[in-house]
């Protein structure tokens, strides 16, 4: 044993056992791949072609752009086929390293499999529900103008929404299953280089990134032409065109119901176990983060992968937490942007407004494309023999950012001018040009303000790592006003964007028949479209932190040498950074996304009740009452986050101080700790804890929104909750990345280094921000996008 201890490519306890046990009996594949890949590889070409055909042909029966959009799809998801293949194909390196990996593997998948059938059947509970609620409501104005039946009606909507849901779980599956490959291979490659371990975790990350953009565009796409083509639209006596988005709502609710439990059951088990094995690991036993004698490590490892099967996919932790974030995001926003476009386009009189309803999926489809480009401009180099410094893996990435940037200007210019170009206002598509590098610039603006205040080389996250030097509790302080202080300058930008977006499509020449300018709210649209252009490299990046953190606890797990753990460490900290920057450019995002959701809203009631509807008047008691209930909702909602955490975390840590003093050999390395029942306690407690705050998300907007109210006051909800819960959510992530990186710079040898009075002080704000920067925090991000969604599929029943 001690022999095997001093060798530094041999693990603790690697005797005649596995160190690390199987999570589960056998391989997990979801059913539907187990169905797939049973079909003769003949057979399965031939089923591929009759459907590539069939979309083909409905596209072609809808418009050109479809064929368009279809076709950049399916060329992307050919790019994510090679990018498996290239990823797949590096070495695991040595038994060690694959031993760990395959029982983080194992806990994921096993994971995954549990937490979305629980949300499976959530989802078709909620399906019938809204099916009944559709079946037995009143048919309204439009509904008869437009010959869509109360039961058409009813069936298009849960049809869209269980395709919604659906799409975000198949993308959360693949973006786990990448990751739980891909960090194991990024450990390996940094025995060689730093850079080829960044290009393995970029482009495993940039796989993840391809698809679940790419499930967002092509689940709408398919979703409009195939209604285009069953419900014979504009034709005599049919719905009119500018009116079929409002049918796709549905997809965006199952995206967000999905990203929402996706990213609460994720975030409860990602954070309890860290929480748990902060707390006694470092601080009361003093061993490193990522040391096989603490037995909550593995369940912390397994959170990292879990949380990447979220988007959707969303899932359980980074990777998927902010896939399914960004995943129902830009559903979200190109809904709402078709809805808008197709209401200014028919205020409009404009005769071909197929245009001003297909720009979302274009611009979406032109990002896959650039955010490719800049995925791939990321390479390997050769290494000279000689000793040469390490060149910093942020700005490797901030590179490719700039190209995809740049690529975005010039793709957002081509399509307003392809589009939305109209004799009516033939400069009309230069002013919403200009409204999409307004978006672009916010983008950027969030992404600098985020990392200045995260990244440990800025000003804040210094002087809060100073303030550990006094204690525990001027850290805590430090990490809250930071926090507060950190919500200023993202408002500021969110609301500069806002106006200019909004007075330059105001300007564009679009008028109605009275004269009034229109081009406004459809302004804020192609801002909205224009931050998130960029959207896959910006996923890209996300996904990029946990996988270098799982690598980082294979190389540590395994006792790799120390010039290895220096490599993994530092991408470790970029990592941290990007993480907390995606979640920057999140709320943005959201909040945009938020603005256009609401609008919809308005106009959606407007076209039903066949009323104007374009204030709110919160002078109304009652209206009033309904934004105070919106606030409220936010407050709640992540207390309740926070508080499944601790909960959680309390049961981790007495589970771990037990087996401390039950088995003192585990500190010498003679016992084993018992990993499985620290991974069986997150794993219930989060499926447990996921469903209190996700219904009081799901149910505050039916019982707001019933008749006796209205639509006015679940306006009012809407609007106030959204304000509360972008505010929140910068709070939450900010403190949260702050703390944790705080720690990582005294862990680099300031301040004392590891294992100091001020470290501890570091790891216990670490801990507090824990829930609230990978629970809460994006947790908001979809719960104030799913109450827009969600408010959109219910419109009917509130009037």
């Amino acid at each position: 044993m001690d022999d095997d201890l001093e060798d530094g490519n041999a693990g603790p306890y690697q005797d005649k056992t596995r160190t690390f046990p199987s999570m589960r009996s056998k391989s997990y594949t979801p059913l539907i791949f187990q169905i797939v890949m049973r079909i003769n590889a003949r057979v399965l070409f031939a089923l591929l072609l009759i459907c590539f055909g069939a979309v083909f042909y409905v596209g072609a029966s809808t418009s050109p752009i479809i064929v368009f959009v279809f076709s950049i799809c399916i060329i992307s998801f050919l790019l994510s086929i090679y990018l498996i293949k290239w990823v797949l194909a590096k070495d695991e390196g040595p038994p060690e390293m694959v031993q760990i990996a395959d029982a983080i593997r194992d806990g994921a998948e096993g994971f995954f499999r549990t937490q979305y059938g629980t949300i499976s059947k959530m989802a078709l509970l909620l399906s019938l529900l809204i099916l009944g609620i559709y079946l037995f409501r009143n048919t309204t104005p439009q509904q008869e103008s437009s010959g869509l039946g109360r039961s058409t009606s009813a069936y298009i909507t849960v049809a869209s929404f269980l395709l919604g849901a659906l799409c975000s779980g198949v993308a959360g599956y693949v973006g786990m299953w990448v990751s739980v490959r891909a960090n194991v291979r990024v450990s390996s490659a940094a025995r060689r280089s730093a850079r080829e371990a960044l290009q393995v975790a970029v482009r495993a990350g940039g796989l993840s990134a391809i698809v679940v953009v790419g499930m967002a565009v092509v689940g709408v796409a398919i979703l409009y032409a195939t209604f285009y083509v069953l419900l014979d639209v504009d034709s005599p006596g049919s719905m009119k065109v500018t009116d079929l988005p409002l049918l796709l709502v549905g997809y965006g609710f199952g995206a967000s119901f999905v990203a929402l439990f996706a990213q609460l059951g994720g975030g409860i088990y990602t954070k309890a176990a860290d929480v748990g094995a902060d707390l006694v690991g470092k601080v009361e036993q003093g061993i490193p983060e990522d040391d096989p004698r603490n037995p909550a490590v593995i369940a912390d490892l397994l959170t990292v992968h879990c949380d990447t099967i979220l988007k959707v996919g969303d899932n359980v932790g980074d990777c998927a937490a902010r896939g399914a974030d960004l995943f129902e995001s830009i559903a979200a926003e190109i809904i709402s942007a078709m809805i808008l476009g197709g209401t200014m386009a028919q205020q409009c009189k404009i005769e071909d407004p197929s245009g001003f309803i297909l720009f979302p999926l274009v611009v979406h489809s032109f990002d896959l494309v650039i955010s490719s480009v800049g995925i791939l401009s990321i390479r390997s180099q050769r290494e000279s023999a000689a000793k040469v410094p390490v060149e910093d893996p942020m700005a490797i990435l901030q590179k490719g950012y700039s190209i995809t940037i740049f690529l975005a200007v010039i793709t957002f210019g081509l399509s307003t001018r392809w589009l939305l170009y109209t004799d009516k206002a033939p400069s009309a598509w230069l002013n919403f040009a200009l409204c999409g590098l307004v978006g672009i610039i916010t983008a950027y603006a969030f992404v600098w303000i985020t990392k200045y205040y995260t990244d440990y080389k800025h000003e804040p996250v210094r002087n809060l790592a100073l303030s550990s030097s006094t204690g525990h509790g001027t850290n805590i302080i430090a990490g809250v006003s930071l926090g507060l202080e950190s919500t200023a300058l993202p408002v500021l930008v969110i609301s500069v964007s806002i106006i200019s977006a909004f007075w330059l499509g105001r300007t564009s020449g679009l008028v109605d028949e009275s004269g009034n300018a229109t081009g406004g709210l459809f302004g804020t649209a192609v801002a909205t479209m224009g931050m998130l252009s960029t959207a896959a490299y910006v996923l890209t990046m996300d996904m990029f932190g946990p996988i270098a953190d799982n690598a980082g606890g294979i190389v540590e797990m395994s006792q790799q040498p120390e010039s290895v753990r220096e490599i993994t460490d530092l991408l470790d900290a970029v990592g941290n950074t990007t993480k907390a920057t995606t979640k920057g450019f999140a709320i943005g995002s959201a909040a945009l996304a938020s603005f256009l959701l609401f609008s919809a809203y308005m106009d959606e009631v407007a076209s039903f009740a066949h009323t104007p509807f374009n204030q709110v008047d919160i002078a109304i008691p009652e209206v009033f009452i309904g934004g105070l209930l919106g606030s409220m909702l936010i407050f709640l909602f992540s207390g309740w986050a926070c508080s499944a955490v601790g909960r959680t975390a309390q049961e981790v840590v007495n589970e771990v101080r037990r087996q401390f003093i039950e088995r003192p050999g585990i500190m010498d390395y003679k016992e084993k700790p018992d990993y499985g029942r620290c991974v069986a306690i997150v794993a219930s407690a989060s499926l447990r804890e996921m469903i209190k705050p996700g219904a009081l998300a799901i149910i505050t907007p039916m019982v707001v929104g019933q008749p006796l109210l209205g639509a006015k006051v679940v306006a009012a909800m809407l609007m106030f909750a959204t304000v509360s819960g972008i505010l929140m959510a910068l709070f939450l992530n900010t403190s949260g990345g702050a703390w944790d990186n705080a720690k990582k710079y005294i862990e680099t040898g300031v301040l004392g280094g590891k294992g100091s009075d001020c470290h501890k002080a570091a790891v216990t704000g670490d801990t507090v921000g824990d829930p609230f920067k990978d629970t809460a925090g994006p947790s908001l991000h979809v719960l104030i996008k799913m109450l827009a969604t969600i408010t959109l599929v219910m419109a009917p029943i509130f009037l």
